[in-house]
């Protein structure tokens, strides 16, 4: 007769110094054997209070905090702020500079989709895509830092418009590099978006319903992957995205490969509408300005500050002191590349914020872990937190 034994789950960490973790996260997994039975996330390794920093700030010193959220994108997470500060202070944004806010959203579009799909396919076994990857992600942060002097955290909106307007050739350069991308876009579907290894590693894991994408609020490829067209770019148009012409890709499984497929489309999209603005910036829009005249908001020009001793006063009590907004509260939110990115912004008459609340898509993905994990094999976690797409500049502030 055989001794009985009592057979019990065990608990292992993932994380935080994992590479799949992208980021300092660290989840707590009860496992059966190899099949994962309970998934609880936890955060604060990284936290840094940005929300609680932004109150001792200026509107313009806060910008910068924004582009620490999600670093893969920074353009995209300063625009929530800005359009916050304008919807509060009635500032009027030239068309000149909505274009050019758009064309660097996209950009920030590609450069988040372009690092999650191929380190995805990193952490399914393969090393090429990545490489490939990287290689446009250089030439869009050069232009980047071409337009404002930064390759990643840019510091380029500002409330009315943009820092500075776009030199032509920039515009050009961006212009020409839109269509030899979509080449490399399906270089990439041909190298692992069909792959056999990466679709057993990605068809039918982490499925989510329609349902449950909306109790949770989900956005971004996490919703529209469940056959949801929903997009703010669309939906909630703002800046000028209403005037151009681009479609909303939408899946029909709600796994993580509907997710990637939908990136990828995404990008394609993406240099649609870039396209579309490098025609108009170097067409009918090609003058004008490209930030508010607004001098009580935007500082007066360089070559004015040379000459006037009343715009060089100006400029030193914008840049110290700041502006001030009427009380009130508002909430402004964008289409970000990892989904529905809002500011709560709360004033209260003085130069500086007296609440503001950032809503990162990252943070309601990532509490999705435990239902969207279980079941599944501990070799598919990693390729589950590729597909939700976190940063945790944005999951914890």
């Amino acid at each position: 007769m055989t001794e009985q034994q009592n057979l019990r789950n065990f608990a292992i960490n993932f994380g935080p110094q994992h590479p799949a973790a992208h980021g300092v996260l660290r989840l707590l997994l009860e496992l059966d054997g190899e099949v994962i039975e309970r998934v609880d996330p936890h955060i604060g390794l990284l936290h840094r209070g940005t929300e609680k920093l932004i109150e001792a700030r200026t509107y313009l010193q806060s910008i910068a905090y924004f582009d620490r959220l999600d670093y893969c994108a920074p353009p995209n997470q300063e625009h929530p702020f800005v359009l916050a500060i304008e919807k509060l202070g009635g500032i009027d944004v030239p068309i000149r500079g909505q274009l050019i806010r758009v064309l660097y959203s996209e950009i920030g579009r590609i450069l988040s989709h372009l690092l999650n799909l191929t380190t995805q396919a990193m952490d399914c076994g393969a090393l090429t895509p990545p490489l490939w990857g990287f290689e446009e992600r250089e030439k869009l942060m050069v232009f980047c830092e071409r337009a404002c002097g930064s390759r990643m955290h840019m510091n380029y909106f500002r409330p009315g418009g943009v820092a500075r307007d776009l030199p032509e050739r920039l515009v050009q350069d961006i212009g020409d590099w839109c269509d030899p991308f979509l080449k490399v876009c399906d270089d990439l579907d041909d190298l692992f978006m069909d792959n056999r290894i990466f679709k057993q590693r990605n068809v039918g894991i982490a499925v989510v319903t329609q349902e449950d994408a909306w109790k949770w609020g989900f956005t971004s490829a996490m919703l529209r992957s469940t056959g949801v067209a929903w997009d703010l770019r669309k939906s909630q148009p703002y800046e000028c995205y209403d005037q151009l012409e681009f479609d909303i890709p939408v899946g029909t499984h709600g796994d993580n490969y509907d997710r990637q497929v939908i990136r990828m489309h995404e990008m394609r999209q993406s240099v649609r509408i870039m396209k579309q603005c490098v025609e108009r910036l170097l067409g009918k829009d090609r003058v004008g300005p490209a930030r508010s005249t607004d001098g009580k908001v935007s500082p007066p020009a360089r070559e004015e500050m040379k000459t006037s001793m009343e715009a060089l006063i100006q400029h030193f009590k914008l840049f110290t002191e700041g502006f001030k907004l009427p009380p009130g509260e508002v909430y402004a939110a964008v289409e970000a590349p990892k989904g529905e990115l809002g500011v709560y912004l709360v004033s209260d008459g003085t130069n500086k914020p007296y609440r503001c609340k950032i809503r990162p898509p990252g943070y309601v993905h990532l509490s999705a872990m435990d239902f969207l994990s279980r079941g599944h094999m501990l070799a598919d976690i990693a390729a589950i937190i590729g597909s939700i797409d976190v940063v945790f500049g944005e999951v914890d502030r």
